[in-house]
């Protein structure tokens, strides 16, 4: 084996990274860099998030031993960040995956029933999509009460219609495809084609769907823990942190606008990488 050919997959795979707009990839440093404190927020916290320290209160960004300052009760802005992007980025991912999980299961099942069973579910589905889905949501948490497990099957539930349509049109597709058939005329099962077969190729475009669900899904906890329906004290969230800190805006602006930021960054981010992958896998738009 030549030098040439084992330089050729990377050098296959410089000229394929080079085609990436630079806006991609920082916004993929900046996924990377909240993820990682997602899975890291209590290791490389300064404080504990929820140490008060009176005599510091409303200490500016910069101060000593506080590089994102303080809050109303003294405690470390910076910790607070990354245990609250931890809880909201827990809940993002879950909840995407809840969603993501319960619209593609309802697709496999019009698409393979079909008649009055394709009729009902997405006529459930365009019903859900009529009605703007945080007033459903704030009527079921002022009924229930907030808790993270109830605030978490309500963001799983939130855009179930989206994966279902489109579940729906790739597996009719996907079903007059020859690979589909043939296996059908030898006797495989129906799940089987549908795991095996169907799935892998159909799985492009759901990725898609969930880089662009993702970011609703943060901006719909962040509202809700905005409004106080979301989680709650002594837990903390991205929007928590916002609610918290409206009060304070005149005397302590960094407490609105630190996770302001961070929201803003993290939505922006993952919706244009959502977009760039979408553009990538359709072929229409190449």
């Amino acid at each position: 084996m030549t030098t040439n050919t084992l330089a050729s997959p990377k050098r296959q795979f410089l000229k394929s990274a080079s085609r990436i707009p630079v806006s991609i990839w920082l916004c993929l440093i900046w996924i990377a860099v909240v993820f990682l404190v997602g899975v890291t927020a209590q290791w490389i916290s300064p404080f504990d998030y929820l140490q008060q320290s009176p005599l510091a209160r409303f200490a500016p960004p910069g101060a000593p031993g506080h590089l994102l300052g303080t809050d109303y009760l003294g405690r470390d802005v910076l910790s607070n960040i990354l245990v609250a992007t931890q809880t909201s980025l827990m809940i993002a991912l879950l909840g995407s995956l809840i969603c993501a999980f319960i619209g593609t299961s309802l697709g496999f099942v019009t698409a393979h029933f079909g008649g009055w069973v394709d009729n009902a579910i997405m006529g459930f589905a365009d019903a859900k999509a009529s009605v703007p889905f945080i007033i459903f949501a704030l009527g079921v948490l002022a009924f229930l009460g907030s808790s993270p497990l109830i605030l978490l099957m309500l963001v799983g539930v939130a855009s179930f219609e989206r994966y279902a349509r489109l579940t729906r049109g790739l597996v009719l597709s996907a079903n007059q495809e020859g690979y589909a058939e043939a296996a059908r005329i030898v006797g495989v099962p129906s799940l089987r084609i549908y795991l095996r077969h169907v799935l892998p190729n159909i799985a492009g475009p759901l990725i898609v769907q969930i880089t662009l669900n993702f970011p609703e899904i943060i901006i719909l906890e962040s509202g809700l823990s905005f409004l106080g329906l979301g989680i709650q004290p002594p837990e903390t969230s991205l929007g928590l942190m916002v609610a918290d800190g409206r009060s304070y805006i005149a005397i302590a602006w960094w407490l609105i606008a630190l996770p302001g930021v961070v929201i803003v960054l993290t939505t922006l981010s993952i919706s244009l990488l959502g977009d760039y992958l979408r553009d990538r896998f359709d072929a229409r738009l190449r």
